[in-house]
C-alpha cells in the first residue's frame, strides 16, 4: 500500500525507496536505532534528536565535532568582530565620550 510506514521505519523517515535519509529523530526511534544514527551521523551529516518535540541535542561525527571546535578556537580580533557585526554601518554611535571627573572634596 502506497505510503504506508514500515514498522520498523521511524515516524519521521522517509519512505525506504526514497534518497533521501531522516534527519531528525524522536528519541525513543534514534534510541531503538542508534546504529542507524551513528551511521548517519558519519556518512550524511548532523543527526538531531528530539524529546517531547523539541530539538534536544545533535549527533555528529567525530571530524565534524573536531572542525567546529578548531573555529570556536580561532582567536578573535575584537575590532573584526565590531567591523563584522550587523550593526556596522548603521550609524549607532559608539564614540566614548570625554570624562574629565568631576570635582572631589578633600
Amino acid at each position: 500500500m502506497p505510503g504506508k510506514r514500515n514498522s520498523s521505519q521511524p515516524r519521521n523517515a522517509a519512505p525506504a525507496t526514497s534518497a533521501a535519509r531522516p534527519r531528525n529523530w524522536k528519541l525513543q526511534d534514534a534510541k531503538a536505532r542508534f546504529s542507524e544514527v551513528f551511521r548517519l551521523a558519519q556518512s550524511q551529516g548532523p543527526q538531531r534528536v528530539t524529546r517531547h518535540g523539541k530539538e534536544a541535542v545533535v549527533v555528529l561525527s567525530a571530524a565534524e565535532f573536531e572542525r567546529l571546535a578548531r573555529q570556536s578556537k580561532t582567536p578573535k580580533n575584537l575590532v573584526r568582530f565590531f567591523a563584522e557585526s550587523p550593526l556596522a554601518g548603521s550609524g549607532i554611535d559608539l564614540d566614548r565620550k570625554p570624562d574629565f571627573g568631576r570635582p572631589v572634596e578633600l
